[in-house]
């Protein structure tokens, strides 16, 4: 708990006493955490792992309005803003969350001035990068997204040197989701992005091996 910056302000007999409301649950890769079908009211508080938000039109196009990192807050629960009845979470590795109910978010978050002002400006990054993600898939082309969502993930997720470049744990179906686009479309740019030194692939991860590059094939 003491490694989540909402918490970061308190003593080790605070964060003992929240660590003990909040129970850790494991999920595997492309586990179902929440769905519009079985909604939670319940806070997650993401230890371990990547966890992807996104929704479903009725066309069947899917939008990824979020990729979390370890420390995130997130999940079902009005009085912090967080709306998510419309929102699927999918665990993206094996994860780790503490679970929290809304009882307990009141009596421990809440009611601390420290932890509710750390909680109103987190909210308010999560809304400025949703509106990122919202204008890249309507005025960025499907090559612009691959790359974005690389970088985007190089620069949240534990860094893996190998060589000169960056190792991500990510397959070809989950890159094409979190893009917004067809696993065979993912897979014949990434093969591009590979061809012009950008990127390494290998079974389930991708090395970048030319950031700057990438960047700026995302218009970033």
């Amino acid at each position: 708990m003491a490694e989540v910056d909402i918490f970061s302000d308190l003593n080790e007999r605070e964060i003992g006493a929240i660590a003990a409301a909040a129970p850790m649950r494991q999920f595997a890769p492309g586990e179902i955490l929440f769905s519009p079908p079985q909604p939670m009211e319940s806070l997650f508080i993401l230890k371990q792992g990547r966890v992807r938000i996104f929704r479903v039109a009725l066309d069947g196009r899917v939008l990824t309005t979020a990729i979390l990192t370890p420390g995130t807050i997130f999940g079902e629960m009005l009085l912090l803003g967080q709306q998510m009845h419309e929102n699927f979470a999918e665990a993206l590795d094996e994860i780790t969350v503490c679970v929290m109910s809304r009882t307990d978010v009141q009596r421990f978050l809440l009611s601390d001035a420290r932890i509710a002002a750390r909680i109103s400006e987190f909210l308010g990054k999560r809304v400025s990068l949703l509106e990122r993600r919202l204008a890249d898939t309507v005025f960025k082309s499907v090559p612009q997204r691959i790359a974005g969502t690389l970088c985007l993930l190089a620069d949240q997720a534990p860094r893996r040197t190998l060589g000169r470049g960056i190792q991500i744990q990510l397959t070809h179906e989950q890159v094409a989701a979190l893009s917004g686009t067809s696993r065979e479309t993912a897979t014949k740019i990434l093969n591009e992005y590979a061809v012009q030194g950008m990127v390494h692939l290998g079974r389930g991860r991708i090395t970048i091996t030319d950031l700057a590059r990438l960047a700026a094939e995302a218009g970033e």
